[in-house]
């Protein structure tokens, strides 16, 4: 059994399949509750309004939604925050403009990662037989 603290209220529990303890599991459920019921009753409400309505914050409201717990389907208005830069989005973790940089920024590194790795190349056979001509006769 491995125990570990919550890092939500910091007390000691028995870690099984929860990164939280079984108390904070309850406040997080009684959470999601009240976020659904509000998102029942006002279909067109941002995340921001969401938040300030129920009290509950951004991040456990974006958690929700991340789980699957909370459908953007049923909601047209809510959306969370991109996690590099903060805009506003509907699915996965990152907006258009913060993946195409991020794929450009994997490319770019993985072009100097080859340049880097490519060994120096052998001068072709014409090349070194010049350069061996040139040699013997330096030589007499």
């Amino acid at each position: 059994m491995e125990l570990d603290n919550c890092p939500r209220c910091g007390k000691l529990f028995a870690k099984n399949f929860r990164e939280v303890c079984p108390a904070c599991i309850k406040v997080i459920d009684q959470e999601y509750q009240t976020c659904a019921d509000y998102l029942r009753k006002n279909r067109g409400t941002t995340i921001n309004e969401l938040s300030d309505e129920t009290g509950i914050t951004i991040k456990q409201i974006t958690k929700f939604i991340r789980e699957g717990r909370i459908s953007l389907i049923d909601a047209p208005n809510l959306s969370y925050p991109c996690e590099a830069c903060g805009t506003l989005i509907r699915d996965g973790n990152m907006c258009l403009d913060c993946k195409t940089r991020l794929l450009a920024d994997v490319k770019k590194s993985n072009v100097q990662q080859t340049a880097k790795e490519e060994p120096e190349k052998p001068p072709s056979s014409a090349a070194a037989a010049y350069r061996i001509m040139d040699r013997l006769r330096d030589r007499k």
